[in-house]
């Protein structure tokens, strides 16, 4: 029971803001936005690419307004400093004084960690990116919990409101195809819903020398156009114009049809990786998945699940544990 005494706001009393843009209507300030895309495709490069511009003040597609150089925080697990982030952000001529970085070489770095928002306002940083999302979501958070990812994403995104920031999540996304994009980033759905823009980065099919940004969510504007890009090896990034696809339309068009029982196979896979869930905990995130009761046993038979009784309850595990 809480103990919060009641306090009611009257809407009549709020008054109202314009939304600011670092890229409209890509990337809003003072938001979290997901670019999420399957491994290999361009997201780190756009993410960089991005960040490169926004250093050196220059104009993204569709900007119609210059902006000034800012500082821009960006931590990376995934790709050493020295030997692959500097030299992309070279290739994109980005400005390397004001892109900074957290040292983690003594403690990594959390989306709890209270070093970011130090970070941010000694900075006066208008964009901060995380690569890629599982990597910062704190050793103790279940990413697949609902209950433990919300209040890390709304600590979040208190700070990027807090300073006008934009917060960049990178994030891999699973093979369940056949998805909707939107469901099929790693974790609970909780992490797409607390963007308020969700874009999609991936080949396309008939040209697999070329990927698309596309939005997939956009809650305070219309969607953008998709646009389309190619990565030279010299000259990194190279903004290519427009295409008239959705990014459920590219994504279909550009993958292999899975089945719904193999997609299930795989979230159980993806879920049970870590070790043993509770059947209870498996079945909602199921839901939350688009996965029938039907479906999820057919794959917890073919995978091997085993069901083990504990409590009043069942854990499921994979059979190889």
């Amino acid at each position: 029971m809480s103990n919060t005494p009641l306090k009611l706001i009257n809407m009549d009393e709020v008054t109202t803001v314009p939304v600011k843009w670092l890229w409209k209507p890509y990337i809003p300030l003072g938001k979290i936005t997901i670019i999420q895309g399957d491994p290999g495709e361009g997201k780190t490069t756009l993410a960089l690419a991005v960040a490169a511009a926004l250093s050196c003040g220059e104009m993204l597609p569709g900007d119609t307004e210059p902006r000034e150089p800012m500082n821009i925080i960006y931590q990376t697990a995934e790709d050493g400093l020295a030997d692959t982030i500097k030299p992309r952000l070279e290739a994109a001529n980005a400005d390397c004084s004001h892109i900074l970085v957290i040292d983690e070489s003594k403690e990594e770095l959390s989306m709890n960690d209270e070093r970011i928002e130090e970070a941010i306002k000694l900075t006066n940083a208008k964009l901060v990116i995380l690569d890629p999302i599982q990597a910062y979501i704190g050793a103790n958070v279940d990413m697949h919990r609902a209950n433990e990812i919300r209040p890390v994403m709304a600590k979040l995104g208190r700070i990027a409101e807090t300073y006008g920031c934009a917060v960049v999540l990178i994030g891999h996304m699973n093979k369940a195809s056949g998805q909707k994009c939107a469901y099929r980033g790693l974790g609970s759905i909780d992490i797409p819903a607390v963007a308020r823009s969700l874009l999609i980065v991936g080949k396309l099919k008939n040209d697999p020398s070329k990927r698309v940004m596309s939005h997939a969510k956009s809650s305070l504007a219309q969607n953008g156009q998709s646009l389309v890009f190619q990565i030279n090896e010299h000259s990194g990034l190279e903004w290519c114009g427009t295409i008239d696809l959705t990014a459920d339309q590219f994504l279909e068009d550009g993958g292999a049809s899975v089945s719904k029982l193999e997609s299930a196979k795989q979230f159980l896979l993806d879920i049970l990786a870590d070790g043993a869930k509770s059947q209870k905990e498996i079945q909602s995130a199921a839901e939350e998945m688009d996965f029938g009761n039907r479906t999820l046993k057919s794959a917890k038979t073919a995978l091997g699940v085993k069901s083990i009784k504990v409590g009043e309850g069942w854990l499921w595990k994979l059979p190889e544990e």
